[in-house]
């Protein structure tokens, strides 16, 4: 298999997990917002082979997805788009430049940072636009709905990425997919699997007192 039909094949396969995990994994967080963890596999694609990845990934999958389950039409496309760039790009773009666990923990912040200022830019420009919303309302929203949902779903989407990237890295390496990575000091890593651990069940205790749950 030559690299153009492997690199192909890889956008394909990534696009098909990203979407089934899109499909299947959506949880509820506040209002009519709801978090699914298919960013992260775009995020690790885009770490494992490049930003345009992460770029071609985001596009493919959130084209099926206006076409097939979503409601909200090319608008919506364009937000589900600008929001996983945002965040998947910015993150493996600084890997890209800075190979090593500070570039990545570097670009994972970096991406959870972009992407929660860019999408309350777009919330408060482009959703009165395909939610009906008055402009007043979302205005109302940015604080108590939208910037605590795009930091949970941010420290999610960085947490999730970093606790899976060694497991993906290595098994893939294993099997000829990627070449040798690199190796970090392990009492260190273990110390951020720890904490990213921490940020999942801290979201997590956070979506569910948002729903009343707890």
């Amino acid at each position: 298999m030559n690299s153009k039909t492997k690199k192909i094949t890889t956008i394909a396969v990534l696009c098909a997990i990203t979407y089934v995990v899109m499909a299947v994994g959506r949880i509820p967080v506040v209002l009519f917002l709801k978090y699914d963890p298919s960013d992260v596999i775009v995020t690790l694609g885009g770490l494992i082979w490049g930003p345009m990845t992460s770029c071609i990934v985001s596009v493919v999958v959130a084209a099926i997805e206006m076409v097939t389950v979503s409601d909200t039409g090319i608008i919506g496309c364009i937000m589900n788009i600008v929001s996983t760039t945002s965040f998947a790009c910015t993150a493996a773009a600084i890997y890209k430049k800075k190979h090593t666990l500070p570039g990545a923990l570097t670009g994972l912040v970096a991406g959870c940072v972009t992407m929660v200022a860019v999408m309350l830019l777009w919330n408060y420009l482009i959703t009165p636009l395909y939610m009906g919303y008055p402009r007043e309302a979302v205005v109302e929203l940015l604080l108590p709905a939208f910037l605590p949902f795009n930091l949970i779903k941010g420290g999610l989407n960085a947490a999730i990425t970093f606790l899976l990237y060694k497991p993906v890295i290595t098994a893939l390496r294993k099997s000829g997919q990627v070449a040798a990575v690199e190796q970090g000091q392990k009492s260190r890593h273990t110390g951020l699997l720890l904490l990213a651990g921490l940020i999942v069940v801290t979201c997590v205790l956070l979506i569910l007192s948002m729903n009343g749950i707890i």
